[in-house]
């Protein structure tokens, strides 16, 4: 296969951002793109001298894509990528997956039957720093792995707000907590708030526990000053910190291992501090990674590296979330 056509239906504030990174891919060529908004839609078409549209149904019809970002608000998520899916493209639809459970799966559904390929825009698993730490995980050297810590926070967004911080934030790091384990969380509880947002939460603190006993903890929100993107890993030879902002990757090492063999750390009797670790990490824009994948995957026929299965597991847990905010209880998933 040649290049790829690529076009982007919701050209805001993260769809413009695919426009722009198909744009510089070798192995994809920007055809057009659609909003809901004509003048989004010119302003972002004029930028990249492609034709715009303010009616994706149009796009899908006159420029014949390969493959379609679908960046449009998360309650049309559904019926936009089902337009794509059957006007033969292969879909990247921007995290959550869908509104809806029932959606969500019905969208599975309907790629698997046109055989067309569906990929869940999980963008935080491309990110250089989370990518090392899964390396690092996979290959044992935190011995057992206790304990998760996400921490997602930062500004109120200017941008218009269909859903609450939970359904918007929190499965970018329920996936990376699936992600880094290889493991299913099975229960949930969150404290959620509402301090300024008008119609939904803007605060959570969830607890999670996954099937192999490691726990979890989330605190995502829009209120505080300062962005903070950070995921700690606790495990007996000492702790995992990745900062998704500066793509750093620190290690703290639990001094009480050190000497230790494999098959020793049952003697492990405590944790004292020893040395830290700084790794060298390669940058790159993690859109630019997570297009380039979703690309081969078409072009090679392969499986997509986010699946839509992966996509629904983010979206229930979110929802277990703020299911269990409002009632106040503990939610099995």
């Amino acid at each position: 296969m040649g290049t790829l056509k690529a076009a982007v239906i919701g050209v805001g504030s993260m769809g413009q951002h695919h426009a722009r990174v198909y744009t510089e891919l070798k192995q994809t060529t920007l055809v057009g793109v659609a909003d809901a908004l004509p003048e989004t839609a010119q302003r972002i078409g004029g930028k990249y001298g492609v034709p715009a549209y303010s009616d994706y149904r149009e796009l899908l019809e006159r420029e014949r894509p390969d493959i379609v970002t679908v960046a449009a608000p998360t309650q049309e998520h559904h019926s936009v990528a089902v337009a794509a899916l059957e006007a033969g493209c292969h879909v990247l639809v921007e995290k959550p997956i869908a509104a809806t459970l029932a959606e969500g799966e019905a969208l599975i559904a309907r790629a698997a039957a046109l055989k067309r390929k569906l990929m869940v825009g999980h963008i935080v698993r491309f990110s250089p720093s989370i990518q090392a730490l899964k390396q690092h995980l996979d290959a044992g050297e935190l011995g057992r792995v206790f304990q998760i810590i996400c921490r997602r926070v930062g500004p109120f967004p200017a941008r218009i707000r269909d859903v609450g911080v939970v359904i918007d934030l929190a499965p970018h790091d329920l996936d990376v907590m699936r992600f880094i384990t290889g493991d299913e969380i099975v229960r949930v509880f969150a404290e959620t708030e509402q301090q300024i947002h008008t119609a939904h939460e803007d605060l959570v603190l969830g607890m999670v526990r996954f099937r192999s006993g490691i726990s979890g903890l989330l605190e995502i929100n829009w209120l505080t000053p300062t962005k903070v993107r950070e995921v700690v890993v606790l495990g007996e030879r000492g702790m995992f910190r990745a900062d998704d902002l500066t793509q750093d990757l620190y290690f703290y090492e639990n001094a009480e291992v050190n000497g230790l063999e494999w098959g020793h750390l049952s003697l492990l009797k405590g944790v004292s501090e020893g040395r830290m670790v700084r790794y060298p990490i390669a940058r790159h824009e993690p859109l630019k990674a997570e297009l380039e994948a979703f690309a081969a995957a078409v072009a090679e026929d392969q499986p997509v590296p986010v699946s839509g299965a992966d996509g629904l597991a983010a979206l229930r847990l979110a929802l277990a979330l703020v299911q269990s905010g409002e009632s106040q209880q503990i939610v099995s998933v």
